[in-house]
This record gives C-alpha cells, structure tokens and sequence, in this order.
C-alpha cells in the first residue's frame, strides 16, 4: 500500500512539473498567439541554470555553487526568461512560421552546446547529484514523495493564480486582443510588439521555472532529456487540455502524463528488452492518436477557452451599423 501510494505521489509530482511548463506555454500561445517550438530548449536552460546553482563544487566541472535549491529554481527561470526576452525581441516582428522556425533553431542550438560544453555542462554525461529539496526525508520514501508532491502542488497553485491575475487583468485583454486582431489593436494604441514581448519573456520563466524544477525532482539531467519529443509532449497537453485556459493546461498536463506512463509500462510488459527501445516509439503514435481524436471531438480541447475577445473597434462597428439599421426602419 505504502509502494502504490509512493508511486502514486511520484506520478503526480511529475505530471505537475509539466502543468508548470505547460502553463508558461499556454501564456505564450493561448493568451498571446506566439508560435513556440523551442520549448524543449527554453525547459533545458531552466534545469541546468538550476541544477549549475545547486550542485556542489565538481573537479573538472566549471560551475557547482552550492545553493539553496529555491534560488537554483529562481535562477533557472530568470535564466529562461531571460533568453526568451533575448531571442523575441530578434524574432517577434516574424510571423507565425518564421517564428516556429526560429524558436526551433534556437532548441537545436541549446541541445548542442548542451552536449559541447562539457566542462559547464558534463556534456553528454549531464549533471548528477543535483540537490533534492527534502533529501533529509530519502530514507523514508512515502514521506519524502508526499513532500516533494506538497511542494509542487504550491508551485502549480502560484503559477495559476499569478498567470490567470495576469490574463485577467488590462494586459492579459491587450494580448488577447493582439491575438484576435492585431489591426484592430493597433488602431487603440497598443505597441505589439512591447505586450508579446512580455509574454514571451514571462512565459520563458515559468517553463523555466518548470524545468528547473523537474530536474531537482529526478536528480539528473542530460542533454538527451530535452529532445523535440519534450516540445511535442507539451504541446500536446496543451491542446489536449484546452489552449487559451489555465485549467485546462494543467488538465492536459496531467492526462498526457497519465497516458505516457501508462504506454511506457505496457510497453516494458509486453515487449523484450532488446525490441524495448524501438517499441517505445509507439507512445508517441498513440499520444499522437489521442490528439488527433481530441481535435475531431473537442477542437478547442477538454477545457477550451471560455470566450474570445472581440475586437473594442469591431463592437463599435456594430453599433455604428445597429444604429444606422434603425434610422432606416425609421424612415421606412
């Protein structure tokens, strides 16, 4: 019983580390319309700005100064946030593809100097020993998982409740409204590129945030964790879940997570040790299936958004167009 609920604690505690990157995503995408395929990359720079912080001094590693694990997390999404500020305000004025393309360059980019700078980054070999928080409570595996779980279920909690303030708030309504109809927007005054920029950059630091607090979770990290397979796993959760919809990100994030595991088990039970490797490209065929079916029942996911925001100057129109309809039934 005290294994099933360890595991179970596990679980969600990894699944709740995605909620936070995917929640960075969907600010980025579902509030703000920006196209980011880098995630993988912009995830990497929080684990290992984090994981560089934390770790002890190691021979031959530059890098490992012993901090307290908060300000590796704090760290990591600063470091995040701040490439993103870095990379968007080069690439923000790019449309739609170009962007994707951009950002995806920029994850193939982390990736490689992730496996090249071997005296920062351990190379291929990653950074080991990373500091867990609890590490104290190690020898007792139920309470160890059940403190890590608290801790990431207050990370999720700050998260939602800062991100759904913001996009509620006259900012959040400017991007969404940039996003509906950037003409429109520009007609009222707003500088659009200053608000995705924001976006941009605030989203970088809660996927970074994420990342970095995953990677204090597992223990390790390799340039191999942060694939283009990450950035389709969070994607997919976010569609999945609802873009445009705080709640339905963190939905998304779990589910997907569930569906993962749950492949990744059958695969190990069904398959032999020696096929295992090749066989485990079938939980992206079937994530891939349950997107595909999500899109053809729900277009705009589980919990999609609650309503668009239409354009103030398009309203008026409106008006404008009622009012004339009337004076002619008038006159009529």
């Amino acid at each position: 019983m005290i294994d099933l609920l360890s595991y179970g604690a596990f679980f969600l505690t990894m699944a709740l580390t995605y909620a936070v990157i995917c929640l960075g995503l969907n600010l980025q995408w579902g509030q703000a319309g920006l196209f980011n395929v880098g995630v993988a990359g912009f995830v990497a720079v929080g684990a290992y700005v984090s994981a560089i912080l934390t770790t002890p001094p190691v021979d031959g590693r530059i890098g490992g100064f012993g901090l307290p694990p908060l300000a590796g997390w704090l760290g990591g999404g600063l470091g995040a946030g701040l490439l993103c500020f870095l990379l968007g305000a080069l690439t923000l004025r790019l449309r739609a593809d170009y962007l994707a393309i951009a950002t995806f360059g920029a994850a193939v980019v982390i990736q490689l100097a992730l496996l090249n700078l071997e005296g920062l980054t351990g190379g291929p070999f990653g950074i080991g020993f990373i500091p867990r928080p609890f590490g104290g409570l190690a020898g007792e595996p139920g309470l160890f998982a059940a403190a890590n779980l608290g801790v990431l279920i207050l990370l999720v909690l700050a998260c939602y409740l800062v991100l759904q303030h913001l996009t509620r708030s006259p900012w959040g309504r400017v991007l969404r409204a940039l996003r509906e109809d950037e003409e429109a927007a520009r007609a009222l005054g707003k500088d659009p590129v200053a608000y995705r920029l924001q976006a941009f950059a605030i989203g970088g630091f809660v996927m970074g945030l994420g990342g970095a607090a995953q990677a204090h979770f597992i223990g390790f990290i390799a340039p191999d964790n942060y694939l283009p397979t990450l950035t389709f796993q969070v994607w997919t959760m976010l569609i999945i879940g609802g873009s445009g919809n705080m709640r339905g990100a963190i939905l998304g994030a779990v589910l997907v997570w569930a569906l993962w595991a749950v492949s990744g088990s059958a695969v190990s039970a069904l398959f032999p040790s020696g096929q295992q490797a090749r066989a485990a490209s079938l939980q992206l065929v079937l994530i891939g299936v349950a997107l595909s079916a999500v899109l053809l029942l729900r277009p705009r996911g589980l919990l999609g958004e609650a309503g668009t925001l239409r354009s103030p100057l398009r309203r008026a129109d409106r008006r404008d167009t009622a009012k004339i309809s009337q004076g002619q039934k008038t006159n009529a």
